[in-house]
């Protein structure tokens, strides 16, 4: 047998190698030309979506105009970007266009039209213009300069590389072909049948394949993960995600389907006040990333009704139509009883579950009977989800901790439902996460979605790493897919945002207006500096360490007692929990000596306010504001930090944010502090108050450009797109397992 190979491999290798030596200089030569034929069509696209923003005729600033170029080429392939007028002349140009790539070229309005190569001393660049006209009909050109220079490098090292490819591939080619003469036709068929029968992309990963159908299961799951490659392809592609956007998306991949979001909180919670029933919106995160996701979804919002007159509003079947103003979407109410509220919300979810994952040094409680609570809750919201569904496949969005059974309670009554499952809080480590009594159970559940997400790809890790250890199942590393009783769950991460732009900035005055009006309201004087904090009133959110940060501050720069006021709004919370009640009184007491230590007559350093604030009045309290403190000991995400840039439409204010906090890894230009480090948060918010309005400027902008792209709609958007790729492989899967065809083959005896 050794003799039979180097007979056949020996001269198929010395002829590959000397046919691949002999083609090498035509590979050269194809490669420059297919990089040349990319870098034109890439010109032409880039073109064509930098024209609607020049088109208009207002588009002459050369700040916006300039500031869009830049952008554009921070592309390392994009070297420069300029646009000329009609004579030739250069109007705005990034910063590094080059003088030698002028207006003269040859116009290119056809997609197919070449560019030219330049020749410079630093390398070769292609230049490619697009012809187009403003609003008013006036003809521009738009010249688009790429860096060349990769093209040349990888040309010169690709006749190396085929050389090894092609000998490389004769190789392969040549095994398998001898190894496959030497197999049965029997044992090439079971091999396949038994390879088409797999029940997932999980199984086919633990499959042995005998040597001839290695390819063929190389080119399956290939052909399976283009499937997610495509559909993550059209989220970067989308430009700008608005309620239109996941509109257009439910309509094409879901054909309108239903849509159910399952939250513990309500978006609108009926009160009655002095004989009347008052509608108010409470102080959420969540409510705040989801509602506008509803509104565009048209769906239906199921949530626990813990309002004096939730019962009072709704129908027969406990719905009632919201937002009051102009209603979009349904809001089904869940009741519970106080037992059921205190051992499943109070208990289980925020005395346990809470602390045990955002790590804040306060020790988690774990009680039978709050979990037979929790239990019985998921069960009760399960039921609600199933009467509301009106075809056994709808679209479920299961919101945070509170409801980590559900999942695998509504797979088991609705096996073809799509259910998105979004952690919103982080999730610890796995020896961390191993103390809780009933963590099987827990992933059990969670493993029962189609998506299970978090914010950041450190939760997905310590999540895929606290299944490893705790369940018997199949953890796919590549694809981040779980397999558990015959069950695909993806792990994924989309940090949450806002809604962009937000509708309360359309109510809201300006920022001097809004200024004023706090200064007055709280006693602020017209020369005092102001900071600003909003949160709940939550030991995870830092609020202590931020007041003793300014304490500190009074100490290392005393210049600014008097001169300096914070302003803390902290909405109660979770009142019937002990760890809740201390901590807001310990945060009154420090505030107290705070003032006493540096207050003076007609000056108080800080202004706690702790009562709930309607949207609209931290809107204008973020715009009043020189800076916002946001000090989180552990957070999953963080949306006040992006509220208050989405507020700063005048591009001012600074941002000093936790890097604890899930926003730091998408907000660099804040100004990022250790909220332990009482020194560290002094000095950043003296730089804060001393910091110039151009660097203001500068940061801030930069910041909103991160929260305009990477708003709400983007965060459900992808999640959609998810979901629906997950669903559609489901369903190639789900045909291979019915092919019959190697049924009807003759099998050789």
């Amino acid at each position: 047998m050794s003799r039979l190979w180097v007979r056949f491999l020996l001269p198929l290798v010395l002829i590959l190698a000397t046919v691949a030596y002999a083609t090498g200089p035509l590979v050269e030569r194809l490669t420059m030309a297919w990089f040349r034929r990319d870098l034109d069509i890439r010109a032409q696209v880039i073109g064509a979506s930098l024209e609607a923003s020049l088109a208009g005729d207002d588009a002459a600033g050369k700040e916006r105009v300039e500031g869009i170029f830049n952008r554009v080429t921070r592309d390392e392939r994009l070297y420069g970007v300029a646009l000329c007028d009609e004579r030739g002349r250069v109007l705005y140009a990034s910063t590094l266009f080059p003088a030698e790539a002028d207006c003269r070229a040859e116009p290119a309005q056809q997609a197919s039209a070449q560019g030219k190569l330049l020749e410079l001393p630093n390398g070769p660049f292609h230049v490619a213009t697009r012809d187009f006209e403003t609003e008013s009909r006036r003809p521009r050109r738009i010249v688009l300069v790429h860096d060349m220079s990769f093209a040349t490098r990888r040309s010169s090292d690709s006749r190396h590389y085929f050389i090894l490819v092609f000998v490389g591939i004769g190789l392969v080619v040549a095994l398998l072909t001898m190894i496959v003469a030497q197999l049965s036709f029997r044992g090439w068929i079971e091999g396949l049948r038994s390879m088409i029968r797999r029940r997932s992309l999980l199984d086919l990963d633990g499959f042995r394949a005998t040597p001839e159908l290695r390819p063929v299961l190389r080119e399956f799951r290939r052909a399976l993960r283009q499937l997610e490659e495509e559909q993550r392809s059209r989220d970067e592609s989308r430009v700008e995600w608005t309620p239109a956007s996941i509109r257009d998306v439910l309509r094409e991949e879901f054909s309108g389907e239903q849509v159910l979001v399952v939250s513990n909180r309500e978006p609108y919670i009926h009160e009655r006040r002095d004989g009347g029933i008052e509608v108010r919106k409470p102080a959420s995160g969540l409510v705040s990333a989801l509602e506008p996701v509803m509104r565009a979804c048209s769906g239906t919002w199921i949530a626990h009704g813990s309002g004096s007159a939730d019962r009072e509003v709704v129908d027969a079947d406990d719905r009632i139509a919201v937002p009051p103003e102009k209603a979009t979407y349904q809001l089904r109410r869940v009741w519970l009883t106080p037992e059921e509220e205190e051992g499943y919300y109070y208990g289980f979810s925020n005395e346990g579950l809470w602390p045990l994952c955002h790590i804040a040094h306060t020790r988690p409680i774990f009680r039978s009977a709050d979990w037979e609570r929790y239990v019985q809750a998921n069960r009760r919201f399960a039921d609600a989800v199933v009467e509301e569904a009106r075809r056994d496949d709808p679209v479920v969005l299961v919101q945070d901790y509170h409801f980590a059974l559900l999942p695998k309670m509504i797979r088991e009554r609705l096996p073809n439902a799509t259910i998105l499952t979004f952690w919103h809080i982080p999730w610890p480590n796995a020896e961390s996460f191993g103390i809780c009594p009933w963590r099987q159970e827990i992933l059990d559940g969670l493993l029962g979605s189609t998506i299970m997400g978090f914010h950041t790809p450190h939760h997905v890790n310590n999540f895929l790493e606290t299944v490893d250890r705790y369940m018997e199942s199949r953890i796919d590393r590549e694809s981040n897919v779980v397999s558990l009783q015959g069950n695909l769950t993806a792990v994924r991460h989309y940090p949450i945002s806002i809604e962009w732009p937000p509708r309360l900035m359309d109510t809201i005055p300006g920022v001097r207006e809004c200024a004023a009006e706090f200064r007055r309201r709280h006693g602020i004087g017209a020369g005092v500096r102001i900071g600003i904090g909003v949160d709940r009133l939550d030991y995870t959110k830092g609020i202590e360490e931020r007041l003793w940060a300014i304490e500190r501050l009074f100490e290392l720069y005393p210049e600014w007692i008097g001169h300096f006021t914070f302003v803390q709004i902290a909405a109660p919370t979770r009142a019937k929990i002990d760890s809740y009640r201390n901590f807001g009184e310990d945060v009154t007491r420090l505030a107290d000596r705070i003032n006493a230590r540096f207050g003076r007559e007609g000056y108080v350093p800080i202004v706690l306010l702790k009562q709930h604030h309607e949207p609209p009045e931290v809107y204008r309290g973020f715009r009043a504001a020189d800076l916002c403190l946001v000090t989180s000991l552990h957070d999953g995400m963080n949306l006040v930090a992006k509220e208050f840039i989405a507020a700063r439409d005048d591009e001012q204010g600074v941002l000093i944010l936790s890097l604890f906090a899930g926003a730091s890894r998408e907000l660099p230009e804040a100004l990022l502090v250790n909220p332990y480090d009482f020194d560290q948060c002094a000095r950043a918010l003296h730089a804060a108050l001393s910091m110039s309005p151009e660097e203001r400027r500068a940061r801030m902008r930069s910041l909103r450009a991160v929260v305009r792209d990477f708003n709400v709609f983007r965060w459900a958007g992808r999640m959609v797109l998810d979901a629906a790729m997950v669903r559609r492989r489901s369903r190639v899967l789900k045909h291979v397992r019915n092919w019959d065809f190697l049924e009807r083959l003759p099998v050789a005896p």
